[in-house]
């Protein structure tokens, strides 16, 4: 009986009810497009951050990450990368050391970074976020690719030459010409102003190396599981290594992605808050219209607790209606946008960072059930705080003076 009742009651006053459920379901597909949009965001920093250098885990001999140093190595690297690969996670090694790179009347100090060309594409994306020219190539021994911002400072374009000197693992100078075979995006402000790529194979060679590597990159075969449990599961298999995940090793990004959330519950808090007001104002106007009409039923019997469960049901079919139109509106609209992204080139430069991870110029919307379901059940929240006071006012009604109410 009382959704008999609060369905004769939907439609009673159209006008005002198709501003609210419109206002209602507008607000509501702003804020699936605008999470879809945060998602997206959130998901490519992530992808540059992890997918293109951090990786999601990193191994290295203990003292390294505080004073990184050519001969902190993981001296039995295939063993470990044999015992990950049984354990059922994708690794990489890497092999690290300080340099000077000059061309011309231009030097800078560089991170030469050795690279096992098989490998590294299996757990980073790097290979394929090249702005000029190509990738390393094994045929290809003089070929090194450089960070964005490197190349402009050392005035070098793909094609050529560059000077690297560095001191070798035997103490001897390392002193060797490379020509640029290519040139990344940006990618973060490490990689850009100093990254300075080259196959393992020409590492080993310049700087006398010749085994063990100062990095293992690690990234799990099945994305669904857990990171921290990934974690504690890589650090009991190499009790003798420092094991940290890409959260641990970039805790301001990792801080950044948490605020994530904070920040799209206050979106969805100040957007629903005129919202709200505007079913709040509505219902207090129906209810007001209708204190006879609620007299003449309390006094027939219908009791109070009845009279609230019916405003209460008019109000979620209402919000009900509105979530139908947004979704009909608001999923077809990000689901464009997860493939043809918002292009702000005009506003965003393509070195700009934050938390010295590359800010990308092109958005994409993430359809996510997270980015649906928030909008979705913060909308019922918010009109459910907000019809609490329209219907206690009906429900607590006295018959008498309701049927007399002018």
């Amino acid at each position: 009986m009382i959704v008999s009742f609060a369905l004769r009651n939907f439609n009673r006053a159209r006008t005002r009810t198709r501003i609210t459920v419109g206002a209602m379901a507008f607000a509501c597909a702003i804020m699936i497009f605008y999470a879809s949009l945060l998602e997206g965001w959130f998901a490519g920093m992530e992808k540059n951050a992890v997918g293109m250098d951090l990786g999601e885990f990193q191994v290295h001999a203990r003292g390294f990450r505080a004073d990184p140093d050519l001969y902190k190595i993981i001296a039995e690297d295939e063993t470990v990368l044999a015992q990950l690969g049984r354990a059922g996670f994708v690794a990489a090694p890497r092999l690290y050391a300080s340099g000077l790179a000059a061309a011309g009347n231009a030097s800078s100090g560089i991170e030469l970074r050795g690279v096992d060309l098989l490998r590294e594409p299996l757990v980073t994306a790097i290979n394929q976020h090249v702005w000029q020219g190509q990738w390393l190539a094994a045929e290809d021994q003089a070929g090194v690719v450089l960070g964005r911002k490197l190349a402009r400072i050392l005035g070098l374009a793909v094609g050529d030459e560059v000077v690297v000197v560095a001191q070798a693992a035997d103490g001897s100078t390392a002193n060797e010409l490379f020509r640029v075979r290519g040139v990344l995006k940006s990618v973060g402000e490490g990689v850009d102003r100093s990254g300075f790529f080259l196959s393992a194979t020409s590492f080993r060679r310049l700087m006398i190396v010749p085994q063990g590597v100062q990095q293992i990159v690690v990234k799990r075969q099945q994305a669904t599981e857990d990171l921290g449990r990934a974690t504690t599961r890589l650090a009991r298999l190499l009790p003798n290594y420092e094991v940290r995940n890409w959260r641990q090793l970039q805790p301001v990004l990792a801080r950044l992605f948490e605020m994530g959330d904070i920040s799209l519950v206050i979106m969805l808090l100040i957007t629903y808050a005129a919202v709200g007001i505007l079913t709040l104002n509505a219902l207090l106007m129906s209810v007001f219209e209708r204190i006879p009409e609620f007299g003449v039923m309390k006094a027939l019997g219908f009791s109070p607790w009845g009279l609230f469960a019916m405003i209460v049901v008019e109000s979620m079919l209402q919000v009900t209606v509105a979530v139908l139109l947004a979704l009909t509106a608001g999923l077809p609209f990000s689901f464009y946008f997860s493939i043809h992204p918002i292009d702000f080139s005009q506003f965003v430069q393509s070195s700009s960072t934050i938390a010295g991870v590359a800010l990308d110029a092109k958005w994409y919307c993430v359809v996510t059930v997270n980015s649906v379901m928030l909008p979705i059940l913060f909308l019922y929240l918010v009109s459910g705080l907000a019809i609490l006071y329209p219907a206690l006012k009906a429900a607590l009604l006295k018959p008498l003076n309701a049927i007399y109410h002018h």
